[in-house]
């Protein structure tokens, strides 16, 4: 889970555009298409993505988004999901699929955009942890 993430022309992280993408053009659920934007940096298999075809219209565990599920199974942090959940049901209005839907304040489609934006937002800033926790151990060993 170390690989960068790259970013496009405009800043916007590439896996972000991929998993909307896929949702939009390759006609994935949400669930399959978080994975997908994520697939190349994260080593995930065509066979997961699949698999997490029964993951989408609210159909993953306890009813939740499968973009946002997709999103959590991508991290291992607990602190991390929290902060990713929070932070997508204050935009979504929830977590689960069916009152994200009822609400109508996102789309399918944006819960995608969301949960992945906020995976890769998480994802930048544990790198960005990491390289500055390698600089000091550095500076350490020096002294």
């Amino acid at each position: 889970m170390s690989a960068t993430i790259k970013r496009g022309r405009k800043g916007e992280f590439m896996p972000v555009k991929k998993a909307i993408k896929a949702y939009s053009e390759e006609k994935l659920n949400c669930a399959q298409s978080v994975l997908r934007g994520f697939q190349k940096d994260m080593g995930i298999s065509d066979e997961e993505i699949v698999e997490a075809k029964k993951l989408g219209g609210g159909r993953a565990p306890g009813g939740k988004c499968g973009a946002l599920h997709s999103a959590l199974e991508l991290l291992e942090n607990d602190l991390e999901k929290k902060e990713l959940s929070a932070t997508f049901a204050q935009k979504a209005g929830a977590e689960d699929c069916r009152l994200i839907r009822a609400m109508k304040k996102i789309s399918c489609g944006q819960c995608v955009e969301h949960a992945s934006s906020l995976l890769a937002d998480i994802r930048q800033q544990g790198e960005v942890i990491s390289r500055i926790e390698k600089t000091i151990a550095k500076k350490k060993r020096r002294v």
